[in-house]
C-alpha cells in the first residue's frame, strides 16, 4: 500500500469482524510517537518523509538526548515537513520508556484522538502502521498492539534466537498481566484517546526495557478514579510483514534485563489493583449523610 493510501474506507476493519466507522478525510491526523536516541547512521529520512506526506499521520519525533548527528537529522527532516512532523528534545538521556510517555503526553497535549508509538529502525514497515491505523480508525478498539506471528502468507523475518525468547519472555509476561497475550516487544502500538491511557502516562515507567507490559497493566489496572480498560477493546493484530533491523539496541542483555523488571511490574500492578480495590470497597460502605 502506497503512503499516499486513501483511508476513506478499510475493509480491514469489517472483514476482522470489529464494527466499522465512516472515516471523513478531515479527521485529526494519528500522531505517531518516535523515539530516537543516536539514531543518526541509520535513520531512514526518506521513508519518514513519504509517511509524513500522508495527511492521516503526523509523525513526532522525540530525540531522546542523543549524541551524535540525530538532532541535526531530525531537524532537516521536520523541515521536509513542517506541518506533519514534530521534534521534542530532551535533554539528557532517560530511556525509550520514558521517551515515549513524553511523547504521548505531548500528544495528548496537542489534541490527538489516535496516538501511538512506533521504532526509528522501521522493523515494521510503515505501509504496516498506516494499515493498523485504518483498523484502530474505523473500529471500537481503544488499544491496538501489532504482534509477529509467523503464518502463511506472512513476511516475518525474526531470528530463531529472538523468537524463542520472545515466546519466554511473553509467557512471563501473561502472568505479569493475568491475560494471555502473544506480543508485548513489537515497536508498533496504537490508542484511541481515553481516560485510562491519560491516566496511565501520569507517572514514570518503573521499567526501562519492560515498559510495553507495564503500560498494558496500567490499562488493564485503571486507578481509583479511572476504571480500567476494558479487555475486549484491547487486540493483537498479526503483521503481515516485519523484519529484524541490524543495529538494534534490544540485546541479549536487554532482553534479560527487561525479563527481570516483570517481576517488579508485577508488583506494582498487584499493588494498583488492590489501591483501585480498597477505594471501590470504601465507597460502597461509606454511611450517607443527613443533613
Amino acid at each position: 500500500m502506497p503512503f499516499s493510501a486513501d483511508l476513506q474506507t478499510w475493509p480491514e476493519a469489517a472483514d476482522s469482524g470489529r464494527s466499522a466507522r465512516s472515516v471523513r478525510r478531515d479527521v485529526i491526523p494519528a500522531t505517531v510517537v518516535v523515539p530516537c536516541y543516536n539514531e543518526g547512521l541509520r535513520l531512514d529520512e526518506q521513508a519518514f518523509a513519504r509517511m509524513a506526506a500522508n495527511d492521516q499521520i503526523r509523525v513526532l519525533l522525540v530525540n531522546d538526548g542523543s549524541t551524535d548527528n540525530t538532532s541535526e537529522r531530525l531537524a532537516l527532516l521536520k523541515a521536509r515537513a513542517p506541518t506533519h512532523v514534530e521534534v521534542i528534545t530532551l535533554r539528557k538521556n532517560s530511556g525509550k520508556a520514558e521517551a515515549v510517555r513524553q511523547g504521548l503526553l505531548a500528544a495528548l497535549a496537542g489534541g490527538a484522538e489516535i496516538l501511538g508509538y512506533y521504532d526509528a529502525d522501521l522493523a515494521t514497515p510503515p505501509e504496516e502502521l498506516i494499515r493498523l491505523i485504518g483498523i484502530i480508525r474505523t473500529s471500537d478498539v481503544e488499544a491496538l498492539f501489532a504482534s509477529r506471528v509467523l503464518l502463511l502468507g506472512r513476511a516475518i523475518e525474526r531470528s530463531s534466537r529472538r523468537h524463542y525468547l520472545g515466546r519466554v519472555f511473553a509467557t512471563a509476561a501473561s502472568l505479569a498481566l493475568r491475560i494471555a497475550v502473544y506480543d508485548t516487544q513489537c515497536g508498533a502500538k496504537l490508542f484511541r484517546r481515553t481516560s485510562q491511557l491519560r491516566a496511565a502516562l501520569t507517572e514514570p515507567f518503573i521499567s526501562r526495557w519492560g515498559f510495553d507490559v507495564e503500560l498494558l497493566g496500567r490499562l488493564l489496572a485503571g486507578t481509583p478514579d479511572v476504571p480500567p480498560m476494558p479487555l475486549d477493546r484491547i487486540i493483537e493484530e498479526p503483521l503481515r510483514a516485519w523484519r529484524d533491523v541490524p543495529g538494534s539496541k534490544l540485546r541479549m542483555r536487554q532482553m534479560i534485563i527487561a525479563g527481570l523488571e516483570l517481576g517488579r511490574i508485577g508488583l506494582d500492578l498487584r499493588r494498583r489493583r488492590a489501591r483501585r480495590s480498597l477505594h471501590h470497597r470504601r465507597a460502597i460502605t461509606k454511611p450517607a449523610e443527613h443533613y
